[in-house]
């Protein structure tokens, strides 16, 4: 939705009725003119005040606290009016009603609130970004990681690189503008090494582990055979009834999906179709197809089956399962030994899968970069490792330029109206 600054814009953004408060919130022009016409007048500003709201034929609509909070130093940059409502459906849908019908009001659109504040300057790109995630964070891990890049750490470190980007460009332009056309200066004795220093900085934030993993958890794929006891295990690391369990082959044709998080960390465990030659079922074919495709996309793979060429991957752990049968031998190399049946072994796997996820993952509190801003920050980089290697001044300058363009877009100073719908329509109305 395209940001229009006239127009004014009221939600709930607390979250859905009943509850013991609801928060409605207008930003905009108008959002003064609203707040008089149901308090009656407008309080002190920043100061919360008690008011009984009525509508334009003066019927009490609710008797709240009311906030005045003027721009442009507010979350959106705008003026914006708070209404601490009672909770109930009713009030809150005669409270919107009463704003809907004053002229220039409207219902804000989804994250129509935080791309006012992008819009006028008060968060940028990145930081909107790690909010996105903040709201969807459903493990502490996430929640740690998406604060910080909610909170600026991301912002300020290409705030800093952009100082140091400019400070290089001013020295090779100096050398420009101080050469005739046919003797041109050589660059600074210390450019090379002040460029290696940054592509140096940036090369650690590259090097750290992808949001992406994070937001959607460390993939743990089941495969093997049939009743090799996938399903079982599944069940018993998930702590659920997932996955159908059966002595019969082929029980579990399709892939079978569960998000947990454990010791806050997010997992998406997968159980697969049973591997095996000879099947002539075209559903168990299709099952074993899926299964595959799954396992080459996994951050780790358990696999519960006789060792083979695949299993000497680092992505991949052989399990010695279903420990507790007499008959069973367990091979010496399997990373684990786990009976899903008698609890052997279990929480010793978890605990294992644990660390292995969070040496995949950010560090607690570690802001992580997105693809976006990795695929970015990763043209910026190569544009100052090009700039250092560059005899003329004239292409050391154009890369640096390249190089300031990547940060610029990493934070939003210039991007397409695309991209942003996409990001702000991941937030909820009220944001």
């Amino acid at each position: 939705m395209p940001v229009t600054p006239d127009d004014t814009i009221f939600a709930l953004s607390s979250g859905p009725p009943p509850a013991a408060i609801a928060l409605v919130r207008i930003s905009g022009v108008g959002a003064g003119g609203a707040l008089s016409a149901l308090a009656g007048k407008l309080p002190a500003p920043r100061r919360a005040v008690a008011a009984t709201l009525r509508d334009s034929i003066g019927e009490t609509l609710d008797c709240a606290l009311v906030l005045w909070l003027p721009g442009p130093g507010t979350a959106t940059g705008e003026d914006i009016a708070e209404l601490h409502l009672h909770g109930g459906r009713a009030v809150v849908a005669a409270v919107e009603a009463a704003l809907a019908a004053l002229p220039g009001l409207r219902r804000a659109g989804a994250g129509e609130f935080t791309r006012r504040a992008f819009a006028n300057g008060r968060i940028d790109l990145a930081e909107a970004e790690g909010l996105a995630d903040l709201l969807s964070a459903e493990t502490e891990l996430q929640r740690r990681s998406a604060l910080a890049m909610a909170s600026g750490a991301l912002s300020r470190a290409v705030e800093e690189w952009r100082t140091r980007l400019l400070v290089l460009s001013a020295s090779v332009e100096a050398v420009l503008d101080f050469s005739d056309e046919d003797d041109v200066a050589a660059l600074p004795a210390a450019f090379a090494a002040d460029c290696a220093a940054l592509a140096g900085d940036l090369d650690t934030w590259l090097a750290r582990p992808c949001a992406e993993t994070l937001r959607d958890g460390f993939r743990v794929v089941l495969a093997g055979p049939p009743n090799a006891g996938k399903s079982t295990l599944f069940n018993a690391l998930t702590q659920s009834e997932a996955a159908i369990t059966s002595p019969v082959p082929g029980t579990t044709r399709d892939v079978i999906t569960r998000s947990v998080a454990l010791d806050g960390v997010p997992f998406v465990f997968i159980d697969t179709a049973g591997l095996r030659e000879g099947s002539e079922d075209p559903i168990e074919q299709i099952g074993m197809d899926r299964a595959r495709g799954v396992a080459a996309a996994a951050d780790l793979v358990l696999w519960l089956g006789e060792k083979d060429d695949s299993a000497d991957r680092a992505s991949v752990w052989l399990i010695a399962a279903q420990i507790d049968r007499t008959a069973r031998t367990i091979d010496p190399t399997a990373h684990h030994a786990v009976s899903a049946l008698t609890g052997a072994g279990i929480a010793e796997l978890r605990r294992a899968l644990v660390d292995r996820a969070r040496t995949a993952l950010p560090a607690p509190g570690e802001a992580a970069l997105g693809e976006r801003q990795h695929r970015f920050l990763g043209q910026c980089r190569e544009g100052i490792a090009l700039a250092a290697t560059q005899p003329d001044p004239l292409l050391a300058a154009e890369h640096l330029r390249l190089a300031r363009l990547a940060l610029d877009r990493l934070v939003g100073r210039s991007g397409t109206e695309d991209m942003l719908d996409t990001l702000f329509g991941r937030f909820c109305i009220g944001k």
